[in-house]
């Protein structure tokens, strides 16, 4: 009776504790980030963009239009200015390419690339190529939940796997819970400081999913500098295949 007894208590204690735990403690942090990435791109997409570089003495344009298959194909051909007209990215697995048509001439980008500056942005060449996974090349550990710009939200650090070529040391996302959407990220750097800044913003319904339309992305260290990416158009249901994200569509696309 007694053994049943300690039995019975540690079970109470058991289903008492899991009664207190909150919604957020229960989820997998790894599994909101998937969620999270699949309401942003879809299995297949299509977006046109407009980014505004913003400095202290001046502010210039650039409008891109880009598709993506999955994980692991995305191709990013930049439209205006004229000077860059024609300037493209492609992503295929590991691999990034950039293809430059003044010299006629596409480059492999080493990983040493990815952490420089994407055409004078405060965006670095990874975040716009995305070339690692925010899924697959990190661990994920579910720090609390809090209210951030009005969203209630998980609040989840990334560390970088070993062998992942990820440029920052960890990075801390704010998740929607209502929506499993980005709100926030911040950038850390070896030394644990911030580096950069990116919020979400103008959360409206486009191509048949809700999303945000404007991305904002503050370096820690430069006054006066931000990059404001605003989607126009998306599509989800786009028709795409491996076979579009080659080199040579690189070149040929208009």
């Amino acid at each position: 009776m007694k053994a049943y007894n300690k039995t019975k208590k540690q079970l109470f204690i058991l289903i008492a504790g899991m009664l207190m735990m909150s919604p957020a403690m229960a989820e997998n942090p790894r599994d909101i980030i998937r969620q999270m990435e699949d309401n942003m791109r879809g299995d297949a997409s299509y977006t046109e963009m407009t980014m505004e570089v913003v400095r202290p003495r001046y502010t210039r344009e650039v409008s891109m239009r880009s598709w993506s298959l999955g994980d692991d194909f995305s191709l990013l051909y930049v439209t205006a200015p004229a000077r860059d007209e024609g300037t493209s990215f492609l992503k295929r697995g590991n691999e990034i390419w950039n293809y430059v048509p003044n010299i006629d001439r596409t480059v492999k980008m080493p990983p040493s690339m990815m952490s420089q500056s994407w055409m004078g942005s405060d965006f670095t060449n990874d975040d716009l190529v995305r070339g690692v996974s925010t899924v697959d090349d990190y661990t994920h550990k579910l720090l609390r939940t809090e209210d951030m710009d009005g969203y209630t939200c998980y609040v989840i650090e990334m560390t970088p796997k070993p062998e992942a070529p990820v440029v920052f040391e960890h990075v801390i996302y704010w998740v929607s819970q209502k929506h499993y959407l980005p709100v926030k990220v911040e950038n850390y750097d070896e030394f644990g400081d911030l580096v950069s800044t990116m919020h979400f913003r103008e959360f409206r319904e486009m191509g048949g999913r809700l999303m945000p339309t404007i991305f904002e992305m503050i370096p820690h260290d430069r006054s006066g500098h931000k990059t404001i990416m605003t989607t126009h158009k998306a599509d989800f249901n786009v028709s795409l295949q491996e076979g579009f994200f080659s080199q040579q569509n690189m070149r040929d696309l208009r």
